[in-house]
């Protein structure tokens, strides 16, 4: 058919009505096809006012229709218009999921705001995620995930699906609308399994870093290293070459990722010819310590160095010295330890705190009565850990304040106490009892426990040097 000819049956009214809704079927038919090609993935419903009337259409191309009839009803113009929108937009209704993360300054509301929700819908999720989460404890740095109804001509909110928060593996809180057009939430929680590991090295820098080279978490690693703080000086028992063997749990979840890490289990260290081997054992009481494999407790009463910085330096020992500040001999009745503001200082002890306030030349103060015998002292912290006054009952290793300069003192460290029966001794020159030692069916039932990890110790490390001479040989 040539140009012409296309004129002619232009020039024909009923052949301009022909021509108008076959240019209409076929605008359908291409509108259709391209929103199954470009939103295969979005999910969308037509109500029966929004079908193209077919029936028009046969009745427009059958020769019963006359030219002064209505071809297109005023229904049909906004269907026209729907289709223009669906060509060069899609469905105007898209769900969309945005991972946000959170920055300095965001709040929940803040970035529901920013989403273009109202603030009363906003304040009232808010309300509602805290039922279970409370949305100030987000932090720099996570994300959440949003899952929002968009128009996509537009670029404006619909509404608010649902809210994703994840503060852990394995963990989340769900917000989502239900069917009243409300807000529920819930918490899902990954059933997480025990995993035992274990690791063994040779000690070369530090302990910290020799562990972590292995594999060993950072928080398993403090731990092993609060263990033996009671027996041993890493500063001057620790030397390079000395060896280390660790078995602890881990809790994953069911797809393999590390969640946590548990107890540990089974704790050594080689220091040239002499080893410590320690192994946890929760007695009837649900007390849980560490003892060598008679059943001996090696947890002391007092602890020398009760700091996190185990390699602090003593900057100032106990007795006779040329004080610093006052230019003259002086008896110092206790030991300096250098370390940075802001280290983590722990009590010597179980005990019962006497003191914690600001006591003149020691600045921020804290004592703790151990027992009839011994007590402890802590000056110049930065600040106290929270909770800690006069009356509380603290535990052995407990954060009770942190290293800092106050009172009279030449830069950040701890001032370090020890007194037996009201008088100032040498710290490292005690002799505290040793704790309480396993006896009748808890050392019965510890000596069982002992026999178990000594045979998974043996397959655990055997397995480990196999592998380590298959990579050599390699």
């Amino acid at each position: 058919m040539d140009l012409q000819q296309l004129k002619n049956i232009g020039s024909n009214p009923r052949n301009k009505h022909r021509l108008l809704a076959l240019g209409y079927a076929t605008a359908v038919t291409f509108a259709f096809v391209l929103s199954l090609t470009n939103n295969s993935g979005v999910k969308a419903s037509v109500s029966r006012s929004d079908k193209f009337d077919y029936q028009m259409l046969e009745n427009t191309l059958s020769n019963e229709v006359t030219p002064s009839e209505t071809i297109y009803p005023e229904s049909s113009v906004e269907n026209i218009k729907s289709l223009y929108d669906m060509v060069n937009y899609g469905p105007r209704e898209k769900d969309v999921e945005n991972e946000i993360e959170i920055s300095k300054g965001d709040t929940l509301i803040s970035i529901l705001s920013d989403l273009g929700l109202e603030y009363n819908e906003a304040h009232n999720i808010y309300l509602t995620l805290k039922k279970v989460y409370d949305p100030r404890n987000l932090r720099v740095g996570q994300k959440i995930n949003v899952n929002t109804t968009v128009d996509s001509k537009e670029n404006t909110l619909i509404s608010l699906n649902s809210i994703t928060i994840s503060p852990s593996l394995g963990k989340r809180f769900i917000l989502e609308k239900n069917e009243t057009e409300g807000y529920e939430v819930r918490t899902e929680q990954d059933e997480l399994l025990e995993e035992i590991n274990s690791a063994s090295g040779i000690i070369s820098g530090t302990l910290s870093g020799s562990m972590q080279k292995q594999g060993v978490p950072s928080r398993v690693v403090a731990n092993f290293i609060n263990i033996f703080s009671y027996s041993v000086d890493f500063r001057r028992d620790l030397r390079k070459g000395d060896k280390f063997e660790i078995i602890y749990e881990n809790q994953i979840t069911p797809n393999g990722e590390a969640v946590k890490s548990g107890n540990i289990l089974y704790a050594a260290l080689q220091l040239r010819k002499d080893k410590i081997a320690l192994y946890r054992f929760e007695d009837k009481k649900g007390n849980a310590d560490y003892y060598n494999e008679k059943g001996y407790a090696m947890k002391k009463t007092l602890d020398r160095k009760p700091m996190s910085f185990k390699q602090a330096r003593i900057s100032s020992p106990f007795g006779r010295r040329y004080h610093p500040i006052l230019k003259q001999y002086r008896v110092h009745w206790g030991v300096d330890y250098a370390a940075p503001k802001g280290t983590k200082i722990y009590a010597g002890g179980d005990g019962v705190v006497q003191m914690a306030k600001y006591n003149g030349a020691y600045g921020n103060y804290v004592k703790i009565r151990h027992n009839s015998e011994y007590s402890t002292a802590y000056g110049h912290m930065w600040k106290f850990a929270k909770g800690i006054r006069p009356g509380v009952r603290v535990k052995q290793g407990q954060v009770i304040g942190y290293v800092g300069s106050t009172g009279r003192s030449t830069g950040p460290h701890l001032h370090y106490e020890v007194l037996q029966n009201g008088k100032r001794v040498n710290p490292l020159k005690i002799k505290a009892a040793a704790g309480e030692n396993l006896k009748g069916q808890d050392l019965a039932s510890f000596k069982k426990k002992v026999a178990l990890l000594k045979e998974t110790h043996k397959n655990m490390f055997a397995s480990a040097d196999k592998n380590k001479l298959a990579a050599v040989e390699k």
